[in-house]
């Protein structure tokens, strides 16, 4: 969500730590490396043709460092903050709405929403210092620029505008590949512009290698009349995305109803988004319906406020961590956000991915638990939080989680990483 304007001046890189530091286990890092030859399959707009697969499409191929994770109590270790005025390598930081990181190498990567307005499309590579006691520091080791399929970087709204070339980005999750080395992103798309959202793959280096076909129904229907609307909703479409830990599959989550699924979430009801399962040859094995909260505050007077889905995290094949985001403007213009972690199991859940609609209510949504309410942990602010990836293993051979805020390049925000201890399920 982009509800706020720019800002940025130079400062030396040592500013991205903050004086609030609370957690510390040194992550090294290790340079980002080329994958293979790109494919020439289409920038993820039309049908992929025979032969052009997602370059890492090996069925029988399985992530050495496959684990299953298992999720009982989070326990906060603490927060880190990047500075709104950070600049790192000529890029003005921020806008960050997914993480992840690799156990096989130890890098974390961090990927920006701006829409090529600041600087092109982007990710950035990353050191967190961590353990059970603290969180000690974030560096930042890289900025990768993304390329679109002629090698050239993307263009922003103005021009686009101008010259109709290349596709305008809005990018929201980005994931190791586990099996190879390769990373996968999303983008929401854009109504006004006539771009649909799209999922592509890339090499660390930031080239493009492949794409997986969205399904039709998240997308514009150019045949339908001007009062009855289809596909995603504008600045609500791909939040999400996760590989499953052996790599066997990957799954995005729309952060609200497509238009034909019902009305977004309000005070009074919650909604329906929907989580795609693809195989590694990019083929929908299943849909499932997600149920969205509703908005747990009221807004003041005449003042905006939603709730949605801002990321997914596989804990196995048919399992998720879900981080449902609310904004709500309170009426002297200000917004307060409202986090909420919950696990999500698809095995009882309908495949409704050949359901026109979700208005029908003939289908059995994904079952949800609340794991942890993030306003619950009194932090002096708590931010418009989009990222979330399991860590290293602790000291105590827990699972670590972190997450990240998206402070839309706005002044009156920020980006916070806050770190947590994964206990594991009591059996």
């Amino acid at each position: 969500m982009d509800e706020f304007g720019r800002e940025g001046v130079d400062v030396k890189v040592r500013k991205l730590i903050s004086a609030s530091a609370v957690a510390g286990l040194l992550l090294a890092s290790v340079p980002f490396t080329a994958a293979s030859a790109a494919t020439t399959e289409p920038g993820g707009q039309a049908p992929m043709t025979e032969g052009q697969q997602p370059k890492a499409a090996n069925p029988h191929k399985q992530a050495k460092h496959a684990v299953n994770h298992t999720v009982g109590q989070l326990t906060f270790i603490g927060e880190q903050r990047i500075a709104n005025d950070l600049k790192f390598e000529e890029t003005l930081v921020g806008g960050l709405s997914g993480i992840d990181y690799n156990p096989r190498t130890h890098q974390w990567i961090l990927i920006s929403d701006d829409r090529s307005d600041n600087a092109p499309a982007r990710f950035y590579s990353a050191k967190l210092k961590y353990d059970t006691k603290s969180f000690y520091s974030v560096e930042l080791t890289g900025m990768t620029e993304f390329k679109q399929e002629d090698g050239t970087t993307y263009p922003n709204k103005k021009d686009y505008t101008a010259n109709q070339q290349g596709i305008v980005p809005d990018l929201e999750s980005i994931r190791f590949d586990p099996n190879g080395k390769s990373v996968w992103y999303t983008s929401e798309g854009d109504r006004t512009l006539n771009l649909n959202p799209f999922i592509r793959q890339a090499t660390l280096k930031g080239k493009y290698l492949s794409s997986i076909l969205t399904p039709k129904a998240f997308q514009i229907d150019a045949n339908s009349g001007s009062s009855t609307q289809k596909g995603f909703r504008n600045n609500l479409a791909l939040e999400g995305s996760s590989f499953s830990p052996d790599g066997k599959y990957y799954f995005t989550s729309m952060e609200a109803a497509l238009y034909q699924d019902g009305e977004i979430s309000t005070v009074d009801a919650g909604s329906y988004s929907r989580i795609t399962k693809y195989n590694r040859s990019g083929d929908i094995i299943a849909q499932y319906a997600y149920p969205i909260d509703a908005i747990p505050a009221k807004p003041g007077q005449g003042k905006s406020a939603d709730n949605g889905v801002s990321e997914m995290l596989a804990i196995n094949d048919h399992q998720f961590l879900i981080l449902e985001r609310s904004g709500m403007q309170a009426a002297d213009g200000n917004y307060s956000n409202y986090i909420r972690i919950y696990e999500a199991d698809a095995a009882q859940a309908t495949n409704v991915n050949n359901l026109d609609s979700l208005t029908a209510g003939q289908f059995t949504p994904l079952t949800k638990k609340l794991v942890l309410d993030l306003n619950t942990l009194d932090l002096p602010k708590l931010d418009n939080v989009e990222g979330i990836t399991w860590g290293p293993k602790l000291q105590n051979r827990h699972d670590s989680l972190v997450l990240v805020s998206d402070n839309n390049f706005g002044a009156s925000q920020v980006t916070q990483l806050l770190a947590f201890d994964v206990s594991p399920e009591k059996k």
